[in-house]
């Protein structure tokens, strides 16, 4: 298992092109991603973490008048962002080490932060709370509960883990989230477990 977690910064690198061909452009996250806008400012700013090639969800913050920050650790995908949206900022960086020095209006990791193995998910919330304004919202997905769990992509094992409902919620109020909504295993959004939560 830990082979798998410490793969999966290479295998986006490796299949960029297969990870952009196949993902969905469907916008089944639509809802949940006008419900986290709705608890931003007008025009507000953005961090997508984990953001992939900028498709569908960033393509969507920006047509709605956010200014995205993109991070993703896979070189092949960041370029695809540039070049898709060059106006936004986007960066190569590993979010178990982020540091921007900025702060924002709303964060989000969707289908990214569950790569992560347990003790860097646990670290990932005082990087959620340092690049967080003032009520500022996340949104991020998970698994229903604590596991890892082994996929498959082009061919090679795709690390997921998760943490217990109830230990999130712990770590998101150490940080000074209060949750706003969670829902397990979405039949709405793809069977999706979400989190969206701010910052109070």
């Amino acid at each position: 298992m830990t082979r798998s977690a410490d793969a999966i910064v290479s295998l986006y690198e490796r299949h960029a092109t297969a990870y952009d061909q196949q993902r969905g452009r469907s916008l089944m996250e639509a809802r949940w991603l006008d419900r986290f806008l709705s608890l931003l400012p007008a025009s507000p700013s953005v961090l997508d973490i984990g953001c992939g090639m900028g498709e569908p969800i960033a393509a969507y913050l920006i047509a709605r008048d956010c200014t995205v920050t993109g991070i993703d650790s896979s070189e092949p995908l960041i370029a695809l962002c540039r070049e898709r949206f060059p106006k936004q900022a986007w960066q190569v960086a590993d979010m178990r080490s982020l540091a921007l020095g900025q702060r924002f209006g709303g964060l989000i990791a969707w289908d990214s932060f569950f790569h992560l193995g347990h003790d860097d998910q646990r670290r990932m919330f005082p990087i959620f709370r340092e690049h967080a304004s003032d009520d500022a919202a996340l949104l991020f997905t998970s698994g229903p509960s604590h596991g890892e769990a082994i996929g498959m992509f082009e061919g090679e094992p795709l690390y997921h883990a998760s943490l217990d409902p109830a230990e999130y919620r712990a770590l998101l109020g150490e940080n000074g989230f209060a949750v706003v909504d969670h829902v397990a295993e979405d039949a709405s959004c793809g069977g999706h477990t979400i989190w969206l939560a701010r910052l109070h």
